[in-house]
């Protein structure tokens, strides 16, 4: 069994955000497999089942993820590296798509309460979604919805490849996952 979690804020307010790219690739994920809605009150979240995949979109807020995913794992028994956490990363550049494996939260509220709840060793999908000009407006920055000019050129682009690329997990190791699905930030060149 595999539990994709993509990270985002509920309601239509935050919908379109950088924060809510996670979001998006499970709604593209959900949408592909045809997964069915099993969700529960006590799951926290909307949670959808496809065979052995499960999609989960926290309703926690971002701050407090980790207990809908551990609501989850505890329900159907999925072990943590049975886990992978589909967010946004301002470390990135808009457009690049990076995996890894455990690691520090890099300050994100979302993976640092699914750190808290669960642990670090599991499978991180970071979808660049480019980083302020000043430090301090790194909240308002995600918050914030992408440009039009945004989601058009690269937006929808890498949300159909970071669901293409998730569906191939179960089957591929991570340095296969990288070589494979890795994406660079498109340049003015191409």
């Amino acid at each position: 069994m595999t539990l994709y979690v993509g990270l985002g804020n509920p309601g239509p307010t935050y919908e379109k955000t950088r924060h809510n790219i996670g979001f998006r690739v499970i709604d593209r994920l959900v949408a592909e497999t045809g997964a069915r809605d099993i969700s529960k009150k006590s799951f926290e979240g909307e949670l959808y089942r496809q065979g052995s995949r499960f999609f989960l979109k926290p309703h926690t807020f971002m701050n407090l993820s980790g207990r809908s995913v551990r609501a989850v794992m505890n329900f159907y028994k999925i072990p943590l590296e049975d886990l992978v956490v589909i967010h946004d990363d301002i470390d990135l550049p808009l457009g690049t798509i990076r995996y890894k494996i455990g690691g520090s939260s890099g300050g994100h509220n979302g993976l640092r309460s699914i750190d808290a709840e669960v642990g670090r060793e599991y499978l991180r999908v970071r979808l660049g979604v480019g980083k302020p000009t000043h430090k301090g407006e790194v909240v308002s920055y995600v918050l914030s919805p992408f440009t039009p000019e945004e989601e058009e050129a690269t937006v929808e682009r890498i949300v159909v490849f970071a669901a293409e690329a998730c569906l191939k997990i179960p089957e591929l190791d991570i340095s296969e996952l990288k070589s494979r699905y890795s994406l660079k930030a498109p340049t003015s060149e191409d």
